[in-house]
């Protein structure tokens, strides 16, 4: 029986090693975007500032100014006052309407971050009967105009008595169909099942299994949910301009009440909305890096 030689690796070749290291940098170096990637985007960004520019340029003027042919493209000096005219306005309400905002806003994205997870969860990770088709069925909801379910939902509101409360809006929205799907999809790719194995075997219920391994796993992609429903709720008009009290509002439909006479001044309605916008640039300039990472979580495959 003859024995087998052991054949020695080949010597490495350092300087090969190096130059291809050098042409891999050379290639990432040439793969900078260009001027032309750098216009685009400035194009873009300007398109995005200059609404919130306009805003303020008319709602730092007066009555006047939108009507002027020769309107400075510099602001007035009188955003301050138009603000304070908006907030000072008792038919605007504007705190009591900020506080709304901020309340049902933040609960309804809490409670939207929590049961899609919940459900995507049941859907990504558990097996059970008709769960495909269920899932379908979620998702298949997204295409019914919420403008079809309008009257039925304002009748049964009606007769719980709930009209003119602010719960009226936060129960219809306590779930959402774009979020199931959204988690479903995310907690297929970024949870290994190994995980989920080795939590049963420790003796994990399921839903102990889903607070310690769902959970954590999910939060990029939760807080891209809670983002975009928080952003959602605040500029929802429809719904709460129907069901709610004009004495009791939301911020969308207090600022409605700007316009509702015979003349219009523009600088007080465009001073109303931006600060109606601050709330969202605040929440945004903290919470843009975890909207970055879970778009990102979303889009590669973990």
């Amino acid at each position: 029986m003859t024995a087998t030689k052991s054949i020695p690796p080949a010597p490495v070749d350092d300087r090969a090693s190096d130059a291809a290291t050098r042409r891999r940098a050379k290639a990432v170096r040439g793969s900078r975007p260009g001027w032309f990637v750098y216009s685009a985007l400035a194009i873009v960004l300007g398109s995005a500032i200059f609404p919130f520019y306009w805003s303020f340029l008319i709602g730092s003027g007066d009555a006047s100014t939108i009507r002027d042919p020769n309107m400075s493209w510099w602001p007035g000096g009188n955003f301050l006052d138009n603000a304070l005219s908006v907030i000072n306005d008792p038919a605007v309400n504007f705190w009591r309407a900020l506080w709304n905002s901020i309340f049902s806003s933040g609960l309804i994205a809490a409670s939207v971050v929590f049961f899609s997870t919940l459900a995507g969860w049941a859907f990504a990770k558990l097996r059970f009967r008709g769960g495909r088709w269920l899932l379908v069925f979620v998702v298949a909801t997204m295409a019914v105009p919420m403008q079809l379910g309008v009257v039925p939902l304002y009748i049964l509101f009606a007769d719980l008595g709930w009209t003119g409360n602010i719960g009226a809006i936060i129960i219809p929205a306590l779930t959402s169909a774009f979020g199931v799907f959204w988690m479903t999809q995310y907690l297929q790719q970024a949870v290994p099942d190994e995980l989920i194995e080795a939590a049963r075997v420790d003796g994990a219920s399921s839903f102990r299994t889903f607070l310690t391994v769902g959970m954590p796993a999910a939060r990029p992609a939760a807080a891209m949910l809670a983002l975009f429903t928080f952003v959602s709720a605040w500029n929802n008009f429809f719904w709460p301009f129907i069901v709610l009290d004009r004495n009791d509002p939301t911020l969308p439909v207090a600022l409605s009440l700007l316009q509702s006479n015979y003349f219009v001044d523009y600088s007080i309605v465009l001073a109303g909305v931006l600060l109606s916008t601050i709330p969202l640039l605040i929440l945004f300039a903290f919470a843009g890096k975890q909207l970055v990472s879970g778009i990102m979580a979303g889009a590669v495959k973990g």
